[in-house]
């Protein structure tokens, strides 16, 4: 193998540039040529795509986002696009990939190594809904964003007496609102592993202010209910005034963690190695440990929810 190449793929996360920057510096190091796509799998189709230096990726580790550029690539899911995305890569005679993104990223991956191409990916997504891994890359990071943001309206909560709802991303899976409310000492977490009733909440509210606690913290997972909504309800069944702060895009920027920077440093470096072996699969880190596990794997299971850290974050509250 003499020749590789490393996208980023899908939403953004803090530390893809710490991981960009391992692949390609490893691989070097290795005796290989490099090769960094831009924006993802568009980059591919469009034959956008440069030989990286180690300066290429000098200053990049503290960095959110990825300079590399990121995007959701439909015309790739077609026949042609995928032909095009191949005659690239084969014009260039670049043997194997490494994918930086999601479950979306793995599955185009997957395409690709049926056409013969052999690609290592890495999770990186701040929504840490992978199940394989304990970790993905970013999820630290906007963890933490998380609990500033929190530690910041709960001093104006506190100051009017309110019910502030912090609505964090998630995409179907709960572990940034649990893991950010738990740290934030949060009143209420609604995840969507977790069935809630508005009804049960405002008893809890209301018990709150009888002992004494004059504002309280909801932290709500996306997609369950609008954060406004549920604002409403709590005002109508309880009478307490409520205010709703949705998060949004904050969350995926920033400069990643030290957690993060050290795993997206070794998940690259990593993914480098199995190319190198010609194996085809994925980067993860589970028990404490760096694994590499097939994309079916990857892929095909369900995430367990974390129901010992939640029963405590419910028993902790008021």
């Amino acid at each position: 193998m003499k020749n590789i190449a490393v996208l980023t793929s899908g939403g953004d996360s803090p530390g893809m540039n710490a991981c960009i920057r391992a692949v390609v510096r490893y691989g070097i190091s290795q005796g290989l040529n490099v090769y960094g796509v831009k924006r993802g799998y568009s980059g591919l189709i469009e034959n956008d795509m440069e030989l990286m230096t180690t300066r290429s990726v000098g200053n990049i580790i503290q960095t959110g986002g990825t300079i590399l550029k990121t995007a959701r690539c439909n015309e790739f899911k077609t026949e042609e696009g995928l032909s095009k995305a191949l005659k690239n890569l084969r014009e260039r005679e670049i043997e194997g990939l490494v994918v930086i993104g999601g479950d979306g990223s793995f599955r185009g991956a997957e395409k690709l190594i049926q056409n013969g191409i052999l690609c290592a990916c890495v999770p990186g997504t701040i929504d840490n809904n992978l199940f394989y891994t304990d970790y993905t890359l970013g999820f630290d990071t906007a963890t933490n964003t998380v609990v500033n943001m929190i530690n910041n309206v709960r001093d104006t909560s506190m100051s009017h007496d309110r019910v502030s709802i912090i609505e964090t991303m998630g995409a179907g899976c709960g572990d940034l609102a649990l893991n950010a409310g738990l740290a934030s000492g949060a009143d209420v977490i609604i995840v969507p592993e977790v069935n809630f009733s508005v009804e049960e909440i405002c008893k809890k509210l209301i018990n709150a202010r009888n002992h004494h606690k004059e504002f309280s913290i909801i932290v709500l997972s996306e997609h369950i209910i609008e954060a406004s909504e549920l604002a409403r309800q709590i005002t109508e069944h309880c009478g307490l005034e409520c205010r709703w702060l949705i998060l949004g895009h904050v969350q995926r920027g920033g400069s990643p963690t030290a957690f993060d920077r050290n795993l997206g440093t070794n998940f690259g470096a990593r993914a480098v190695e199995e190319l190198l072996k010609n194996n085809c699969g994925v980067v993860g880190y589970r028990d404490g440990k760096y694994i590499y596990v097939t994309i079916e794997e990857a892929l095909n299971g369900t995430r367990k929810f974390n129901e010992d850290e939640y029963r405590l974050a419910q028993k902790l509250s008021f």
